[in-house]
């Protein structure tokens, strides 16, 4: 590896200092956007959607529980996408993994549920088996293809007014990934996330992106990415580079 040069303390720190500053403006730019974000129009949501969940069939504001504000996570999980009957998408996977309590949301007045195609038996078990207490619901509609996640994974934040709801922003792509600690984590590291996309000092370990990623029970050191979950991801990242016109990952 061509490692960085090794400093004393106080070099080290000067260093420290002045990335601390492009931090800082990285942290007001994403304020700023929040800020934007807070004040994007609302769309109103005419169509009465319909889901099943645990209980029977539900709207979707029943899935607000009550609550002001409302998450929806599209998770690939049903017949025809990888890992179906045991397991979801591993990316959708990954996410759930890493759900936080989900009483720090509720304090804020806010609902976050995942959504799949797959019967609530199934996601049942699934849930059981992962160990996630996500509220997870059957989507029985066009409520994926109305909302833009039926092709792709995606955040839908909707927000009610008594009994009126509105859609007000939609997050996917790597957008996604700020809902999840693992690349926060690894990105503050010397190697990074060890992707081949990255722009890391010559000798780094690198990999292709996406494919080291597993099913929490599934890794296994030195063990060979899954074929099938290597075309798919490919796949994935050929689309979504297509459509960005990026040659990076989406």
């Amino acid at each position: 590896m061509n490692t960085p040069p090794i400093v004393s303390p106080e070099a080290w720190e000067a260093a420290r200092q002045q990335m601390l500053v492009k931090e800082k403006a990285l942290t007001r730019a994403r304020d700023a956007l929040a800020a934007e974000r807070r004040r994007m129009p609302w769309m109103a949501v005419e169509k009465a959607y319909e889901f099943v969940g645990p209980q029977g069939k539900v709207s979707l504001l029943d899935l607000f529980e009550g609550r002001r504000q409302l998450i929806v996570y599209r998770a690939f999980f049903e017949p025809g996408v990888h890992g179906w009957p045991e397991h979801a998408c591993i990316g959708c996977s990954l996410g759930a993994d890493q759900v936080a309590h989900l009483a720090h949301l509720n304090a804020r007045d806010t609902t976050l549920a995942y959504a799949s195609r797959a019967p609530q038996a199934d996601i049942a078990r699934l849930k059981a088996r992962m160990g996630w207490e996500i509220p997870w619901y059957t989507i029985t509609d066009s409520f994926d293809a109305d909302f833009g996640v039926d092709e792709w994974h995606g955040h839908n934040a909707f927000i009610r007014d008594g009994e009126r709801v509105f859609r007000t922003y939609l997050i996917n792509s790597r957008g996604d990934e700020a809902m999840g600690a693992t690349w926060s984590y690894l990105d503050m590291t010397a190697l990074g996330r060890q992707e081949a996309w990255e722009d890391s000092p010559e000798g780094y370990p690198q990999s292709r992106p996406y494919k080291w990623w597993n099913w929490h029970e599934s890794y296994v050191p030195d063990a060979a990415p899954d074929p099938k979950w290597i075309q798919v991801s490919d796949a994935g990242e050929a689309a979504f580079r297509k459509r960005a016109g990026n040659p990076k990952p989406a």
